[in-house]
């Protein structure tokens, strides 16, 4: 995989993380895995979406976040969409069982530094780390070879690329439009002018290349279909 400079960490590696996993049990034995395999002391633990993104906005941000990407508030992608857009230089690693390739290819074209199947050894997070402390993404060699081979990009594909360029207030606004809400509401349920929320309504149209909200829905609708199953 390509380096990306918005991974970067000092060679000394992390020193402090947030993990977003619903499952209590797996949540703690993740944290005593971080502290094994790189000695992360300062490890915080969230089971839902809107309690991570709330915590990120109001105090010092992590060097690391680990993720699962089913959680009982989010749809397919739009909590690492929302984690990227709120923590845009913190790299953000999936962890969960969901191991279609589809759902991988996905998830780093949303912007995660790497996936590891909940089932990984502490040897493979270890070299995970190590991997993404350089500036790289990681995704285990079993994966490699589903992910490389020639495909042509989707629809579903391009509505995320295009999704994860939106800033958290972008994304916000277009969560609103997708529940049904008009520009007054929407001004009134974030305290903002409706004139900010017609501006922002401009520019997420321009960065998806649609031309109407209802494009705009449909093409959010479309990126929210990439996910795991159900069941973890």
């Amino acid at each position: 995989m390509q380096d990306d400079p918005a991974f970067s960490r000092p060679q000394n590696g992390f020193r402090s993380a947030l993990i977003v996993e619903d499952h209590p049990l797996f949540g703690d034995a993740l944290a005593m895995t971080l502290q094994s395999v790189a000695g992360i002391e300062r490890i915080e633990h969230y089971e839902t979406m809107d309690e991570a993104i709330a915590r990120i906005e109001s105090a010092e941000r992590p060097d690391l976040i680990l993720l699962d990407l089913h959680l009982p508030d989010v749809n397919g992608l739009s909590g690492l969409m929302a984690l990227r857009q709120s923590a845009p230089d913190v790299p953000v690693v999936v962890v969960t069982a969901a191991a279609e390739p589809r759902i991988i290819r996905s998830a780093l074209l949303a912007g995660a530094a790497g996936y590891l199947p909940k089932h990984a050894k502490r040897d493979m997070f270890r070299q995970a780390l190590d991997t993404i402390a350089r500036g790289e993404v990681f995704v285990p060699e079993a994966s490699l070879a589903s992910l490389t081979e020639p495909r042509s990009p989707s629809s579903q594909d391009e509505a995320i690329r295009k999704l994860s360029q939106l800033t958290r207030q972008q994304a916000k606004i277009l969560e609103q439009i997708c529940a049904g809400k008009m520009n007054k509401q929407i001004a009134h349920d974030m305290s903002i002018a409706e004139t900010t929320v017609k501006a922002h309504i401009t520019a997420i149209m321009r960065k998806l290349g649609v031309y109407s909200r209802t494009q705009a829905v449909l093409m959010a609708r479309e990126a929210q279909e990439t996910g795991p199953s159900p069941s973890h």
